[in-house]
């Protein structure tokens, strides 16, 4: 399907309004009773607002751009190609830190084509820091601000934001990652993590993703010129999980071989 930067424009700016109204949603919500479940074990939680603000993101963004499929965290629509237009959610990105904390978490949506990336959003909903564009504007924005590629530092130079499980575990030499770097963040958050990297705050972050979690920081890294990929070799997909790394090219040539 041609998309036109025009239409792109019109549809970036959609979308930033409503999620700015989705915002004032979750602080209300925020205030009453939501219940709170678990998906895999304790550390795995989902609530009702989860649940509730996704279908309300879908309610808006499947009208925009037909036909589109859907690809999101909290439902049974799961897609097996990824051909077409797919619109990636994740409406609560940081689920723990949301029910435990009240802060660093993110909404997330993010638009692709046959696999490609073609808009990114990151909504931190706390800092009101909305994180937007990707590949089909050519850019992207803080709010309304036009941002610059981030400063292209080596990893002994920068913060690095891991996995604190598979910094423990000492994954795929994480350890080492961090000893080479001036200190690692665990934010469990992958919204909040890419922001930082999106906005030169690390060099890099890396840890186990499921699709929802790296398609709109993919989107927004790829047009500053970050890299993003699998640290196993094996190509991004948008319809798998994976050991996903986002970092300046410095640092993502360093941490590539220590990993190895």
């Amino acid at each position: 399907m041609d998309i036109t930067k025009t239409q792109l424009e019109q549809i970036d700016q959609q979308i930033c309004d409503f999620l700015r109204q989705d915002r004032q949603f979750i602080l209300e919500q925020m205030q009453k009773h939501y219940a709170v479940g678990q998906k895999t074990g304790r550390r795995d939680l989902v609530t009702s607002l989860d649940k509730e603000n996704q279908q309300r993101i879908i309610a808006f963004l499947e009208p925009l751009l037909q036909p589109t499929k859907i690809l999101a965290e909290e439902t049974e629509r799961q897609i097996t190609d990824s051909t077409g237009l797919v619109w990636v959610i994740d409406p609560i990105d940081g689920t723990m830190n949301f029910v435990k904390q009240g802060e660093d978490f993110a909404v997330m949506v993010a638009l692709y084509e046959d696999g490609r990336p073609i808009l990114g959003y990151i909504y931190d909903v706390m800092r009101d820091r909305l994180l937007h564009g990707g590949p089909g504007l050519g850019a992207a924005y803080c709010n309304e601000v036009k941002l610059t590629s981030p400063e292209n530092l080596p990893l002994a130079e920068g913060l690095v934001g891991l996995s604190g499980p598979m910094l423990i575990a000492n994954k795929f030499n994480f350890q080492t990652i961090e000893a080479q770097s001036l200190g690692s963040r665990v934010l469990g958050s992958a919204g909040i993590e890419f922001s930082r990297v999106i906005l030169g705050k690390q060099v890099g972050y890396a840890s186990t993703l499921k699709p929802w979690d790296f398609a709109s920081g993919n989107a927004l890294a790829t047009v500053l010129g970050l890299m993003v990929d699998r640290i196993d070799g094996s190509p991004l997909n948008m319809l798998k999980s994976g050991v996903v790394l986002v970092a300046t090219k410095k640092a993502f040539a360093t941490i590539m071989n220590i990993v190895k």
